[in-house]
C-alpha cells in the first residue's frame, strides 16, 4: 500500500507498555549491509537521521476523519462530548437527535469529492517535500480497511474506499519527489482493550498485541527510509529518536542541538476542519513564512497541518495559503531546501531577520526579511562584509549597493517592482563573514 512510512504517533497518555513493539516493528530487518538496532533509546538513538528528511525542511499534516463531520472544535471532540465539555454538549442538543451516538457520525464521513490528485497536485504547489496523514486518530477509525478495525474503517463504514492507499499511489505516481507518511495513534480512548490495559496500569499490553501492532504491519513501513520520533508518552518528548516534536507549536528561537519539528496549524485554533472559523482564526502568508524561516533558521522542519471536509475538500483559505507557500518557495527555494543554520540564528542589529546557509559547492549566506525596509536600506549587524562580498535579492539580478558601517552591513534594496517576491524577501549574499557585535 505504501511506499514510505513516516513514523509520527501522538499521545498524551502513558504507552510505555508499548514501545518494544513500536520499535521492532520499524527498526528490525534491515539488509545486513545495514545498522542493526536494539529495542532500547541508546540503541535507536544512535540512528543516523535520514538525509532526506533534514533537506525536505516542509511537510504537510492532514487531521481528517471522523471528527471532520461535526467539524467543530477539534479532534478530540468525542473524548470531549463524553468529558461533559459545555459547548460540545450544547451543540449536539442543538443540532442532533437524543440518544445521537459518535458512531452515528460514521456514515456523513462520506469523501465523495475526494479526489486524489488534486490534493496531491496541492500538496505539490505547495513546495511541501514530504505529507503525514492520519491514518487513525484516537477515536479508532481507520482510513484503511484494516481487518483490525471491524466496521469501523473507511472501507466498511461511510467512503467505502482506501482512502490512505489511494492518496498513497496518487502521489507516488504523479509526484515521486514527495515523500509520503503516516501518523497513526498509538491509543484509542474508549477501545475495550485499551481500557483494560490501563485499569490494569499497562502491566498487560492486548491492546498492543491485538490492535496496535497489527495495524501497523498492515501498513508497511519502509525501513530505510522512516523516520522515528519520540512523540508519545509522558517524560518522552523532547529527549529520543531521530528528530524531537517537544510540543505543538513549537519554535523556540535558538538553535537546537537535534534535529526537531514544528508542528503546527494553519487554524490557529484547530487541527481539524472547523465550519466556524472566521477569516481571522487562519494564519496570513506572512504569519507562515515568518514561521517558517523562524523555524529552519533554528533547525527545524515545519509540518503544516491542514484539515479537509467531511466530504473530501481541502477548503480553498487552506489552499490559498498552501499555494501562496508555494509561489513564494518557487523563488526563494534555495535558502530553504538542503539549508543549514548560520553561526547566527537572528541578526544582532535588526532582530527579525533571520539567517540560513547553503551547503553547496559555493558558500552563500542566506538573510530572511519580513518587511520592506521604510528607507529602502538595512544593516545587518550580524554580517561582515569582505573585499569580495556580492550581495543579491532572491528574485532580482540586480547586485546590490553594499558598505561598511559602524552598526554593521548596510544594504541598499532594488525597486521593489523589480523583485519577484510579494512576501519575506531574501538576500543572497556570497563572500560574507559573521561579524562579532559591538555593545
Amino acid at each position: 500500500m505504501l511506499f514510505f512510512f513516516l513514523f509520527k504517533v501522538h499521545s498524551s497518555q502513558t504507552l510505555s507498555y508499548s514501545r518494544r513493539g513500536i520499535f521492532l516493528e520499524f527498526l528490525t530487518g534491515y539488509p545486513e549491509t545495514l545498522a542493526q538496532f536494539e529495542p532500547n533509546w541508546d540503541s535507536l538513538d544512535s540512528r543516523e537521521l535520514p538525509k532526506w528528511y533534514d533537506e525536505a525542511k516542509i511537510g504537510i499534516f492532514l487531521h481528517w476523519g471522523v471528527f471532520s463531520v461535526p467539524s467543530f472544535k477539534s479532534a478530540w471532540f468525542w473524548k470531549s462530548w463524553k468529558d461533559g465539555s459545555e459547548d460540545i454538549v450544547d451543540f449536539m442538543k442543538k443540532n442532533y437527535p437524543p440518544g445521537f451516538t459518535y458512531q452515528d457520525f460514521g456514515p456523513s464521513f462520506t469523501a465523495e469529492f475526494f479526489n486524489p490528485y488534486e490534493w496531491a497536485d496541492i500538496f505539490n504547489a505547495s513546495g511541501a517535500r514530504y505529507i503525514v496523514l492520519t491514518s487513525k486518530h484516537h477515536e479508532g477509525f481507520t482510513l484503511w480497511p484494516s481487518k483490525y478495525s471491524w466496521n469501523w474503517n473507511s472501507m466498511d463504514v461511510g467512503p467505502g474506499r482506501d482512502l490512505v492507499g489511494d492518496l498513497s499511489k496518487e502521489i507516488r505516481t504523479a509526484f515521486p519527489h514527495i515523500k509520503f507518511g503516516l501518523y497513526h495513534s498509538l491509543y484509542e480512548w474508549f477501545n475495550p482493550l485499551y481500557l483494560q490495559d490501563e485499569k490494569n496500569g499497562y502491566n498487560s499490553n492486548d491492546f498492543v498485541r491485538l490492535k496496535t501492532m497489527p495495524e501497523l504491519y498492515e501498513l508497511s513501513p519502509v525501513r530505510k527510509s522512516v523516520v522515528v520520533n519520540d512523540r508519545w508518552g509522558k517524560g518522552i518528548t523532547c529527549h529520543h529518536g531521530s528528530f524531537y516534536t517537544c510540543q505543538d507549536k513549537f519554535n523556540p528561537g535558538v538553535l537546537q542541538p537535534h534535529k526537531w519539528e514544528n508542528c503546527m496549524t494553519l487554524d490557529k485554533y484547530s487541527w481539524v476542519y472547523n465550519r466556524l472559523s472566521p477569516l481571522q482564526n487562519y494564519l496570513t502568508i506572512e504569519e507562515l513564512l515568518n514561521t517558517l524561516v523562524k523555524t529552519i533558521s533554528c533547525g527545524g522542519n515545519l509540518l503544516v497541518n491542514t484539515g479537509p471536509t467531511h466530504d473530501g475538500r481541502i477548503a480553498p483559505i487552506m489552499e490559498e495559503r498552501l499555494r501562496q507557500m508555494g509561489s513564494w518557495l518557487s523563488i526563494n527555494g534555495e535558502a530553504v531546501y538542503g539549508s543549514k543554520p548560520w553561526v547566527y540564528q537572528n541578526d544582532t542589529y535588526t532582530p527579525d531577520i533571520w539567517f540560513t546557509r547553503s551547503t553547496g559547492a559555493e558558500s552563500f549566506v542566506y538573510a530572511f526579511i519580513s518587511t520592506w525596509p521604510e528607507n529602502s536600506y538595512l544593516i545587518l549587524g550580524s554580517v561582515k562584509k569582505t573585499t569580495k562580498s556580492v550581495v543579491q535579492m532572491l528574485g532580482c539580478t540586480q547586485v546590490l549597493q553594499t558598505e561598511k558601517s559602524r552598526e554593521g552591513l548596510k544594504i541598499w534594496f532594488p525597486r521593489k517592482n523589480n523583485v519577484k517576491s510579494n512576501w519575506n524577501f531574501v538576500l543572497k549574499m556570497k563572500y560574507v563573514k559573521p561579524r562579532i557585535p559591538k555593545f
